[in-house]
Parts: C-alpha cells; structure tokens; sequence
C-alpha cells in the first residue's frame, strides 16, 4: 500500500460559524493508495476525537499502525488497490493541522486560548478547501466514527453532492447532555489545574509526567467509551499481584489499566487542543441551524450506511435510528440502511470489532450510488 503523508498551507481566511476569521491555517492529511484519472475513487475519511490523520499503516520504527489498519489496504476491506483513502487532522488537533499552540504569525507566540472556537462544520469547512485544491470534487464514498460520523453528517448536510456512499459508525445527530457531562469532567479537571497556567503552560512539561487532573478526567472519558460487560470480561475482579489487598492504594487490575491510560494519553495529547475538540463536541447539533432534524436531513443526497452498536453508552443506538426514522419519514427510506451490531464492548467497538461490521462497509462500498 502506498503512504503519503503531506501538509497543506492556506493563505486564504478561513471564516469560522462563531463570527472569528482564521486568516491562515494548515491541514495536515494522509493518502493511502493512488487517485485514478479523474480521482473518483477517493473515500474521504473522518477521524475520532483523539485519532489523527495516520489510519493506517506504520511509519518506521513505529509499534503501533494506524487507528484502522485493520479496514484500510491493499486486498482490505477499504481496497487500496481500487480506492484513494484521504484523512485529515482536523483543525484543532495536535497532530499536525492548526491548532491553539500554532504560532501567530504576528507575535510569533502560541494563539492559546486566543485561537476560536471551532465547530464540526468549521472542520468540514476547511477540509472541502483541501480537497477543492486536490481536485477532488465528487468523492466515492465518506467514513466516519464518533465525531468522524458527526463530520460525515455535516458534510452529507452542508455539501450534498459531494458524494453518493455516506457510512456512519458510533455517532449522533446531536451530542446529547449525557455526552456533554463526561466531557465537563475533562475540561473542569484541566482548566483548574495549577500545572494547566490558564492555558500559558509550556508543552514540554507534560512530555515526562502529563497533566494529572487531564489524566483523570482522561480515565473518567474512557469510562464512558467501554461498557460493564467488556470491563468484566477484560478486567474481572483480578487484583495486580504485586499490591497487596490491605494496602489502602493497592489496585485492582482495572484500576492499573485505568491509570496506564489516563496518564499515557495525557502525555501524548494536548490538553488545551482536548478542550477546543470537546468543544466543537459539545456545540455539534446537526439541527442548530434549521428548523428540524427533517429539515436539516432533507438536505442529504446520498446514500446512508448507519452502524450502531447495542453496548454503547455515549451515542446510544436510538441516536442513529432517530436519523434513520427521520429518512423515513421524509420518504426516503430506500436512501438508508441501519444495522444495530450486537456488541457488548461500548463506544469503541468501531475501533475494535472490525469482524462484526466488516461486511457492511464493504457492501455499502459495493453498492451502486
């Protein structure tokens, strides 16, 4: 399979959905595979909260592939050898693309908390400049999981003749409060933090011991992406062997995996570019801007592939068969298909479950537009 990794710089203002202008930013994408001629057969691919735009493959020296190496490839499900994924690091992220610890071209300093809020829209926004300038006008196919499924909606909505597949896994119409009150844990952890500076830390600080209150509210996050069923099933009630159960800070197995997580995250990712995605989370409200989810859903042109999961809590299946109700009722029923897995391992069975879904991307892949 065939990697390419580049940066885009834009010199052109990008105006946000809050009113802010950013007047230069960069996007930071990956290719897998070769555009044909006429480069219709690029799958545009939407990243999660914390994923980047490194799906697939390793780079050298690299343990660990990209977040779904396990779909993208030559012979894969996403074929390489017939498709062009592109995916893009959303802005705001801390992987590449522009972000609050970008440096402003005027003071030559970090924006901090300078830098706008963003939303999901203002994301889609600027990847549709990237692709203009690609030359990709019409794609194959949109992916999305978690929030790569609200970017997926979004486009579908604001950008309805962009393509005719749309497949969403594991995401919403709208970030409901259930949502919204694990993120808060996360943002009151970080924002109150002595070592967080009021957003004026120095991001090498973090590089040996991350910010403590982001590790835990981290872990309180993570939580939410499992389910009790996939905990016992991994976890149990086994005690680390080397603690012993009288000693008040002695710990269970989950409670060791909980602080490898937590912690090993928040020395990788940047908390203030957590609170700007959470943020962007939170705002996602894909009738914000119309009178009704029909009237926001109307807009769609393409055909839907929704692809819910029984054990998760975050975006609950009744969330995406509201959006295939919805399809319904507007009499479009034969623009949708739905297909709730039976999983019991939570939010993050599109990042683990391939086996159970496989089949259904690649039939909507398959599918005529």
């Amino acid at each position: 399979m065939k990697i390419k990794t580049a940066l885009a710089q834009f010199d052109e203002a990008l105006y946000l959905e809050s009113g802010r202008i950013l007047e230069t930013y960069e996007l930071k994408y990956e290719l897998y595979g070769e555009m044909n001629e006429d480069k219709s057969n690029v799958i545009v691919l939407f990243h999660a909260l914390t994923g980047s735009h490194h799906a697939a493959g390793r780079y050298e020296g690299e343990t660990k592939a990209g977040w779904w190496d396990p779909l993208i490839g030559d012979g894969k499900v996403i074929d390489t050898t017939k498709f062009c994924v592109i995916c893009v690091n959303v802005l705001g992220s801390c992987f590449g693309s522009t972000g609050p610890m970008s440096i402003n071209p005027k003071t030559k300093e970090p924006l901090r908390l300078k830098f706008p809020v963003l939303t999901i829209s203002d994301m889609v926004r600027a990847q549709m400049n990237l692709f203009a300038r690609l030359g990709i006008l019409e794609a194959y196919a949109i992916i999305g999981g978690s929030m790569g499924g609200m970017q997926g909606l979004c486009m579908s909505i604001e950008y309805p003749h962009f393509a005719k597949r749309v497949i969403l896994l594991a995401t919403t119409y709208a970030t409901g409060p259930w949502a919204i009150a694990w993120n808060k844990i996360a943002m009151e952890g970080i924002s109150h933090d002595p070592r967080f500076k009021e957003g004026n830390y120095n991001p090498e600080d973090f590089e040996e011991e991350g910010l403590h209150s982001f590790a835990m509210g981290r872990m309180a996050g993570h939580i939410s992406f499992l389910s009790p069923h996939s905990m016992n099933k991994k976890f149990g009630r086994n005690y680390v062997e080397t603690d012993g159960l009288y000693e008040l800070f002695g710990r269970f197995q989950v409670e060791k995996y909980m602080e490898y997580n937590g912690y090993s995250f928040a020395k990788r990712f940047d908390p203030l570019s957590y609170l700007y995605i959470i943020k962007a989370m939170n705002i996602f409200d894909a009738m914000r801007n119309y009178d009704s989810l029909e009237d926001s859903i109307k807009h769609i042109k393409a055909k839907l592939t929704l692809i819910s999961f029984k054990g998760d809590c975050l975006f609950m299946p009744e969330e995406m068969e509201m959006i295939k109700n919805t399809m319904e009722n507007i009499g479009r029923s034969e623009r949708v298909d739905y297909i709730c897995i039976d999983s019991n391992y939570g939010h993050d069975a599109f990042l683990v479950e391939y086996d159970k879904f496989d089949f259904y991307i690649k039939k909507a892949l398959e599918a005529k537009g």
